[in-house]
């Protein structure tokens, strides 16, 4: 975990960079947003970003974007109000922390962060065969090429990959190729010089060079456009690669993971990947299965999820009832593991009481996992027999804002209140919430646990 915080060096603020580094944290510091920026353009990366909440988060999350750095922000304050915080979170932090640092607080916002970095849960034949083979591919150089179904955990196997091989001291590197226009693609990759093209105010370390010595995850590689995968091809081949606008090749050592949810040997045939690039990926093959082939998974990734939800969320570790484990082993869960963590976040935010029972399982209502759970219909949605779909007679005369008010009013009522919960529920934005709830005061309906006021 690479910690970078930036803003000024207070007692309070070094003790918790202490605390950080006490548990595991590679912790940077940088006097504010324009030395972190300079800094992370010069391939000193980072996994987690601390800014005060004094500065302007909105602000330094769109400097971020700009330069294609994605990273989670999290706002730290010291003695700060509540207010202050609660702004935070709306420009854009992930998290609050406030100092004088609270140990706990910080262990479980750095195990939230690098979560996703370390964690593969298997119990299934079907994955516990793939995971092996992992381990036999770990230690080698030779490039390996992920597959399997969106959400079945690529990246995640990936960075298995890297930290039981010889890189795993190294840097880890993940670029998202359906993510970044093309144009743009090239000068994350290879970097580019100062004036190499229009914008290029600096000097910018491609994540070649940023992976160097470590391991570097092109994520969804086929969707990479076919002149931009010659160039990779060569840099794979050759070992080095050449900065936009720079007059000498870099030497690079890297190890190269390829991931896709698509059919790579169709995509060769149609032209739309090149054979020679596919051989060079495809020394080492790993096919992910679905969840829905790796049953015997379900239960210890529903645990483990309904964990990391409760910590990030500061609520009690509640396991789960036999009979909502039983929900969560009907549904078909085309979102596979993504879909199952969606669906356990919303159980931790909905649940009373010492377990998650069945009724804060809420399964995608589209029929695709099964409403095997949930609360009853809500006025004028009147059911028909069990397991049917609404009936739609009883809105017929009612406009869809009406419907749609009845609906927030109804689950916020359910959600005792709770305008995290309900907008869970619902599957909007808490900002989205708010701005409906305060139309609704004003139109003088009453909002369930606000006494009709709305801030």
């Amino acid at each position: 975990m690479r910690l970078l915080i930036v803003g000024r060096g207070s007692p309070e603020v070094v003790l918790a960079a202490d605390l950080a580094a006490a548990r595991g944290a590679s912790v940077r510091r940088a006097l504010d947003l324009g030395a972190a920026l300079d800094g992370l353009r010069q391939g000193q990366g980072a996994d987690l970003l601390l800014l005060d909440v004094e500065s302007d988060i909105a602000s330094a999350i769109r400097r971020l974007s700009a330069e294609r750095i994605h990273l989670p922000v999290v706002a730290y304050g010291i003695r700060t109000t509540p207010r202050a915080a609660v702004q935070a979170i709306r420009a854009g932090a992930r998290e609050f922390l406030p100092l004088p640092p609270d140990q706990e607080l910080i262990a479980a916002i750095l195990e939230d962060a690098a979560a996703p970095q370390s964690a593969f849960i298997a119990a299934d034949p079907a994955m516990l065969s793939v995971l092996e083979l992992a381990r036999r591919f770990a230690p080698t150089d030779a490039s390996v090429l992920i597959t399997g179904e969106s959400g079945t955990g690529k990246e995640v196997m990936a960075r298995f990959i890297h930290q039981n091989s010889r890189r795993a001291e190294g840097p880890f590197i993940s670029v998202n190729c359906a993510a970044i226009p093309e144009n743009l693609l090239e000068s994350e990759l290879f970097g580019h010089e100062k004036g190499a093209f229009t914008g290029a105010a600096a000097r910018r370390i491609g994540k070649f060079e940023e992976a160097n010595g470590g391991t570097l995850l092109l994520d969804e590689i086929s969707e990479m456009d076919p002149r931009l995968q010659a160039k990779l091809l060569r840099a794979i081949q050759e070992r080095e690669i050449d900065r936009l606008g720079g007059s000498r090749p870099v030497k690079v050592d890297i190890r190269l993971i390829g991931t896709s949810n698509r059919d790579m040997e169709e995509s060769v045939r149609a032209g739309q990947f090149r054979e020679d690039l596919y051989f060079r990926l495809n020394v080492l093959r790993l096919q992910l299965p679905s969840l829905r082939e790796r049953p015997g998974d379900i239960a210890p990734l529903a645990e483990w999820l309904q964990r990391k939800h409760a910590r990030a969320n500061q609520l009690p570790d509640r396991p789960l009832s036999a009979a909502a484990l039983d929900a969560l082993r009907r549904g078909r869960w085309p979102g596979n593991v993504r879909e199952l963590d969606n669906c356990l976040h919303r159980a931790v935010l909905l649940a009373s009481g010492p377990e998650i029972g069945v009724e804060a399982i809420l399964l995608q209502a589209d029929g695709s996992a099964g409403q095997a759970a949930g609360p009853p219909p809500l006025p004028g949605l009147a059911a028909g027999a069990a397991g049917e779909t609404p009936a739609v007679p009883a809105l017929v005369g009612r406009t869809v804002a009406e419907v749609e008010r009845g609906l927030i009013i109804e689950t916020l009522q359910r959600s005792s209140g709770n305008r995290t919960r309900a907008a869970v529920t619902l599957g909007i934005s808490i900002r989205t919430l708010r701005n409906k709830l305060r139309q609704y005061a004003i139109e003088g309906a009453r909002i369930p646990g606000l006494d009709g006021a709305v801030s």
